[in-house]
């Protein structure tokens, strides 16, 4: 068993309520430290299991079963220069000629903010051209694919069928949080 580290974004619950932390033990929360900040709940997980898509999915169940609505995981696939440098353990001036194509070739566009002088990559495409040059692990890309999707359910948008278990386990999961309510 791994240690899988991953935060959740969540609402719903009063934070300044005598019963909180309790009834966050009591959902199985104990592995997570909890936070409030800018009006949301920020669970950070180190949560143990045999892989990262068991890992989500538990710290998922055990939030909702507190009470919770979860409306977010990081880490976000959208990242910026410095983030994909800090998530490959690579020099921002390396993952800048990377980007440039100074160093290497045909690394992934940016998807958005394309006009700022701070233009985002998506994680998982980065990952997979990192992983292609031997820079990360599989299991990053595969962690940035997970996290992706599950963002995607979350949002009610089509989630991509990279992880058809995954993805058919997760919209269970939410459509029991949602009958429940």
């Amino acid at each position: 068993m791994r240690i899988f580290n991953f935060t959740l974004i969540a609402s719903g619950l009063d934070p300044t309520d005598p019963s909180f932390e309790e009834r966050l033990f009591e959902a199985g929360c104990g592995d997570a430290t909890v936070s409030f900040q800018r009006g949301v709940l920020i669970f950070e997980f180190d949560r143990e299991a045999r892989t990262f898509a068991k890992a989500l999915i538990s710290g998922l169940i055990d939030v909702q079963s507190a009470g919770a609505k979860v409306t977010h995981i990081e880490p976000d696939h959208l990242v910026n220069l410095s983030e994909i440098a800090e998530r490959s353990n690579l020099s921002r001036a390396a993952v800048s000629l990377y980007a440039s194509g100074q160093r290497g070739h045909d690394f992934p566009s940016p998807i958005a903010r394309l006009t700022t002088e701070s233009p985002l990559w998506d994680w998982v495409d980065v990952s997979k051209w990192m992983f292609h040059k031997g820079t990360i692990s599989r299991s990053a890309v595969v962690e940035a694919q997970i996290v992706r999707d599950a963002n995607a359910i979350i949002r009610g948008a089509e989630a991509p069928p990279a992880h058809p278990f995954f993805t058919h386990v997760m919209q269970a999961r939410l459509s029991h949080r949602h009958e429940s309510q």
